[in-house]
C-alpha cells in the first residue's frame, strides 16, 4: 500500500513538473511572439520613414516621413531668406526673387531609394541585431536664375550704394587738373557665386560681398578741348593757330583752330617749313636700301636733328629725282592722302618753283596765312603723318604697311623715330613737358624779307607713362610774330596735354 502511494505521488509531481515547463514554454513563446510583433512594428515604422542619420540637401530627415521631410526643405530653403551685406548696409534676397525651385521629387526618389534598397526580412534580420544600415546623403538638387539675380543686384545694390568715380577736372585759368576721386562698384559676378552658394547652403545663408576700387577716371577729350582753346585764348594771340591731337591709345582727336582770336575751321594752309623735313624723310626711306647705307643715314640725321637743308636737297637728288625729287615727296604724300601737303622746289637759294599747287587749304578765302609757295601742310596732314610712323614702328601695321608694304618696313620706321628723337632744342613741345620725356619731333620757323618771325610750328609724337600722342601746332602772325609768347603758348598747350595723360593722384 505504501509502495502505491508512494508511486501515485511520483506520478502528481512528474506531471505537476510537466505542466509547469508546458505553461513556461508557452509564456516564452507568448513573450516572443509579443516581442517580434514589437520589434515588427517598430521596423515597419522605421521602414516608413527615412532612416536615422538620412540627410537630403544637408538637411537631416531621420525619422521623418516623406511628406514631413519635403516640408522640412522648404522652409530651410525656400522660406529662409539670405541675408547680404554690403558695405554698411543689409538686407534681404528671398529665394524666390531669383526664381530658386528644389527639385523634391527627384530628391524625395533618391532618399526612397536609400531606405527601401535592402528587402524586408533580411532587413529586419538586420535590425534585431542592431545593425542599421548607414544611408548615403542625397545632394541638393535645385535651381535659380542667375539672370534674375543679376538683375536684383543691380537694381538694388549697383544703382543705390555703388559710388562712381568722379574724373579729374581741368583747372580754370591752368594747365593743370585737379585729382579725380575714386569709387567703388560691386564685384556683381563674385556676387553671384557667393549668393548662389547660400542659396544651396542650409545653414550658411548670410553674404558678405565685396567690391572694387574704381580709379577715378581721365576727363574726356571734350574737356581737354575745352582747356586747350581757354589757353590759346587767354594768351591773347590774335594770329592765326591751329592744333592736332591724337590720342595714340584710342584714337580720339582734338582738331581746331583759331583766327584774329575766333574759332574758326581747322586746316589752315601754312607754311610748313622745317616740318617738311618728314615727308621728305618718309620719301627717302621709301627709296632706300635695308639696311639703310651710313652716307643716307647720315643725311637724314642732319636734316631731322640739325635741321640743315642741304642735305635735305641732298637726299631727294640722291634717291628721287636730280630735276623733280620735291615732286616725288608731293606724290607721295598725296598717295597717302594728305592733300595739302606738297613740296613744290628744293631749299638751296633760286631753286626754282617747279609747280604750282591748289589745295583746299589755299583755296580758302575766309583765313590765310600768307603760306609759301614752296612748301605747305596743315596741323592734321603732318599729324596724320607721324601716326603713320608710329603705328609702323609699333605695330607694324597701319598705312604704311597697306601702301607700301615692301619699303617701309617695322625697322625703317623705328629708324624714322629714332632720328626725329634726336631733334632736341628746349624750346616749343619740349618746353612744355617734363624733361626726360622722350619726343620725336621737328619744329620749324619762317623769317620773312622784312628779316621778321612770321610763323612757328612743331609737330611730334610724344611718349609718356600714361599714354603717347601726337601733338602738332602751327601759328602764323601777318605782322610779326614774337618768339617768347609763342614759345609760351605752345609749351602750355603741350603742358596741358602731357598733364591729361598723366593725371595726378588724389
Amino acid at each position: 500500500m505504501l509502495s502505491y502511494f508512494s508511486g501515485k505521488i511520483r506520478s502528481m509531481r512528474n506531471r505537476n513538473s510537466f505542466l509547469f515547463i508546458r505553461w513556461i514554454s508557452i509564456a516564452l513563446i507568448f513573450l516572443s511572439a509579443i516581442l517580434t510583433v514589437t520589434q515588427l512594428v517598430r521596423y515597419s515604422r522605421i521602414r516608413a520613414t527615412f532612416l536615422p542619420g538620412q540627410t537630403i540637401a544637408g538637411v537631416p530627415v531621420g525619422g521623418l516621413t516623406p511628406q514631413q521631410a519635403a516640408e522640412r526643405l522648404l522652409t530651410v530653403y525656400t522660406a529662409t531668406p539670405v541675408e547680404v551685406r554690403y558695405r554698411d548696409s543689409v538686407f534681404q534676397i528671398k529665394p524666390s526673387t531669383v526664381d530658386f525651385r528644389l527639385n523634391l521629387e527627384a530628391m524625395m526618389t533618391a532618399a526612397d531609394l536609400e531606405r527601401l534598397q535592402q528587402p524586408f526580412w533580411p532587413g529586419f534580420w538586420e535590425f534585431l541585431w542592431n545593425r542599421l544600415p548607414t544611408p548615403k546623403p542625397v545632394p541638393l538638387i535645385a535651381t535659380f536664375s542667375e539672370e534674375r539675380l543679376r538683375a536684383f543686384l543691380q537694381e538694388e545694390i549697383v544703382a543705390r550704394y555703388d559710388e562712381p568715380p568722379k574724373p579729374a577736372m581741368p583747372l580754370p585759368g591752368s594747365v593743370s587738373f585737379q585729382p579725380g576721386q575714386a569709387g567703388t562698384s560691386l564685384d556683381v559676378e563674385r556676387a553671384v557665386v557667393l549668393i548662389g552658394d547660400a542659396l544651396r547652403s542650409p545653414t550658411s545663408r548670410q553674404v558678405n560681398l565685396s567690391f572694387n576700387r574704381v580709379n577715378a577716371p581721365r576727363p574726356s577729350v571734350d574737356n581737354l578741348k575745352i582747356l586747350l582753346q581757354q589757353i590759346v585764348e587767354l594768351s591773347g594771340f590774335k594770329g592765326t593757330l591751329e592744333m592736332y591731337v591724337n590720342d595714340l591709345q584710342s584714337g580720339e582727336e582734338i582738331h581746331f583752330a583759331y583766327s584774329e582770336g575766333k574759332l574758326v575751321q581747322p586746316n589752315i594752309a601754312f607754311s610748313a617749313a622745317s616740318t617738311i623735313k618728314i615727308p621728305i624723310m618718309v620719301s627717302a626711306m621709301i627709296r632706300s636700301p635695308e639696311p639703310v647705307p651710313d652716307d643716307i643715314a647720315e643725311q637724314i640725321s642732319l636734316m631731322i636733328e640739325y635741321s640743315e637743308n642741304g642735305p635735305a636737297d641732298r637726299l631727294m637728288e640722291m634717291l628721287l629725282d636730280r630735276n623733280t625729287g620735291p615732286l616725288m615727296v608731293t606724290a607721295d604724300m598725296q598717295t597717302l592722302g594728305l592733300e595739302n601737303t606738297f613740296l613744290a622746289g628744293y631749299f638751296y637759294p633760286g631753286a626754282p618753283l617747279l609747280q604750282r599747287f591748289t589745295t583746299p587749304a589755299n583755296q580758302r578765302t575766309d583765313v590765310s596765312t600768307d603760306p609759301d609757295l614752296y612748301n605747305q601742310t596743315t596741323a592734321s596732314d603732318i599729324g596724320s603723318l607721324l601716326e603713320d610712323i608710329y603705328m609702323c614702328a609699333e605695330k607694324n601695321g597701319g598705312t604704311f604697311a597697306a601702301l607700301f608694304p615692301n619699303q617701309l618696313t617695322q625697322t625703317k620706321c623705328k629708324q624714322m623715330v629714332a632720328y626725329l628723337l634726336k631733334n632736341r632744342n628746349g624750346v616749343l613741345l619740349e618746353a612744355g613737358i617734363p624733361e626726360g620725356t622722350q619726343i620725336a619731333h621737328k619744329h620749324g620757323w619762317t623769317i620773312e624779307t622784312d628779316n621778321l618771325m612770321h610763323s612757328v610750328s612743331d609737330a611730334g609724337i610724344v611718349y609718356t607713362p600714361g599714354g603717347n600722342f601726337i601733338i602738332t601746332i602751327y601759328m602764323y602772325d601777318p605782322v610779326q610774330l614774337l618768339w617768347e609768347p609763342a614759345n609760351r603758348v605752345v609749351a602750355d598747350l603741350a603742358r596741358a596735354i602731357y598733364n591729361y595723360f598723366n593725371l595726378p593722384t588724389s
